[in-house]
């Protein structure tokens, strides 16, 4: 006599492991979200003009407010970025450049976690200054 094949383990086996997949594929989607600033941030324009009082204001509030994350030159490679969940924005990215004033001032207003929001702990003056210093961090 034949013995019967036992399918209960490969059953077992397939709803644990399906539900895991689903997680894991969820998880890796999590990295990937895209920061995107409304339209209305996008059409902001920055009523500070970019001098070198304003550069030096906005390097000032950088150096305060965002060097430990995002680093001396912008790169994302502060010494608290290693601390977090998620991968710190690169300022010199061509991409992250290529945005316009307004939604580098959304997103400095607003924050997304684990970056905090600035709307309460700087003025609109210096946020946009801040914006006007980023700009200068370009690769090289």
């Amino acid at each position: 006599m034949k013995p019967k094949f036992n399918f209960r383990p490969i059953v077992i086996a397939g709803s644990l492991l399906l539900p895991l997949s689903f997680m894991l594929y969820a998880f890796t989607l999590q990295g990937d979200d895209p920061w995107v600033a409304p339209e209305s941030a996008k059409k902001l324009k920055n009523p500070v003009e970019v001098n070198d009082e304003s550069l030096a204001a906005g390097k000032t509030i950088y150096n305060g407010s965002c060097k430990s994350c995002h680093g001396v030159k912008g790169k994302g490679d502060g010494p608290k970025a290693a601390e977090l969940e998620k991968k710190c924005g690169d300022f010199t990215d061509e991409k992250f450049q290529s945005q316009t004033d307004g939604e580098i001032y959304w997103k400095t207003t607003e924050g997304k976690d684990p970056m905090p929001s600035f709307k309460t702990k700087l003025t609109e003056e210096k946020r946009w200054q801040a914006v006007n210093y980023i700009r200068t961090l370009v690769k090289k």
